[in-house]
């Protein structure tokens, strides 16, 4: 057992994600319920490091369960990187008198809380946040479910205007190394083709699928493209290849961007995020450290933070294999 804790601290880095605001709201209310105190760090190690430290309260986390974002903000940080900007969040730390953090984050926001911990022996317990659903540890992480819901909502408006000019629609969604939100979502707004960096499709199967999809009578296509699949250099190049192979098709790109982090959180992602922050203060009380807290099948586990960071989330073979299936 190490020292008792009396005063958490908590932050949000990397990319932003529908949740995040929930989660931190749990994770102060839960510091309320144990009767301790819990501490905002504004952008992230940033924070940290120029000590942009406020005390919350229950009643100061009142409302924001619905709101988008993150009300601690978000930052990047090349100082946290180096040993001194470290050594300075430290020495911020101790003057605060704050006894450990909640990371609210992704592999990158874990991996400067494993090596902090290393350095300065304070404890940490990571809350998956990020709409990419890539950490290993957990089946969903805080924000998925609402970009997987925004992207569905906006495909098939697409859909719409698609069918009207038969035309193919190249839609591009956020997902970095990972296929995650273009696997589900194309299976949810019913996509002909889903391009995931997981499965190298190929620019010649791609085509026989597109033509395929033609004799059968279809005259509108959407293909969701996950933005780090390795077909062509990027989508428009995609489809520029696509047109000149098959003239018979008007060939669109949307690129979603960053609408797909936005927006009110959904239910599912209010309920993770609360209960990955309860467990996440609890923890902490009875004395661990160095963990990730996540939901593998539908119960809050915990992971080493080393392993959330090296391991990989398995794309969903099956998936893979109904989305064959239902795009004939």
């Amino acid at each position: 057992m190490g020292k008792k804790i009396s005063r958490i601290g908590v932050l949000t880095s990397g990319g932003d994600a529908p949740g995040m605001n929930a989660a931190i709201r749990a994770v102060v209310r839960a510091c309320a319920y144990y009767n301790i105190e819990c501490y905002g760090v504004y952008r992230g190690y940033q924070g940290l490091i120029e000590g942009d430290f406020k005390q919350l309260t229950a009643r100061d986390v009142s409302n924001i369960i619905n709101r988008g974002g993150t009300i601690l903000k978000s930052a990047r940080s090349t100082e946290f990187r180096t040993k001194e900007g470290r050594e300075k969040a430290y020495q911020n730390i101790k003057k605060a008198e704050i006894d450990a953090l909640v990371l609210i984050g992704g592999d990158g926001t874990f991996t400067g809380g494993m090596v902090f911990n290393e350095e300065h022996m304070l404890p940490c317990i990571g809350i998956p946040g990020t709409i990419d659903n890539d950490i290993y540890g957990t089946n969903f992480t805080i924000g998925y479910d609402t970009a997987l819901n925004t992207v569905v909502e906006v495909i098939d408006k697409i859909r719409d205007t698609a069918s009207s000019h038969n035309r193919l629609f190249f839609v591009e969604v956020m997902g970095r190394d990972a296929g995650f939100i273009a696997l589900n979502a194309g299976v949810g707004a019913g996509a002909e083709e889903i391009l995931i960096p997981e499965e190298d499709l190929g620019l010649d199967r791609l085509l026989e699928s597109l033509k395929r999809t033609k004799r059968s009578g279809k005259s509108s296509s959407i293909v969701v493209v996950s933005e780090g699949d390795k077909i062509g250099k990027n989508v428009f190049e995609l489809a520029d290849y696509v047109e000149e192979n098959m003239p018979q098709y008007d060939v669109r790109v949307s690129v979603l961007g960053h609408m797909q982090r936005g927006g009110s959180p959904s239910c599912f992602d209010r309920v993770l995020a609360s209960r990955l922050g309860v467990k996440a203060v609890e923890l902490l009380l009875d004395g661990k450290s160095n963990l990730m807290v996540g939901l593998i099948d539908n119960k809050v586990a915990t992971t080493e933070l080393d392993l959330a960071v090296k391991e990989h989330h398995k794309i969903n073979k099956d998936l893979l294999r109904v989305s064959d299936i239902m795009s004939i």
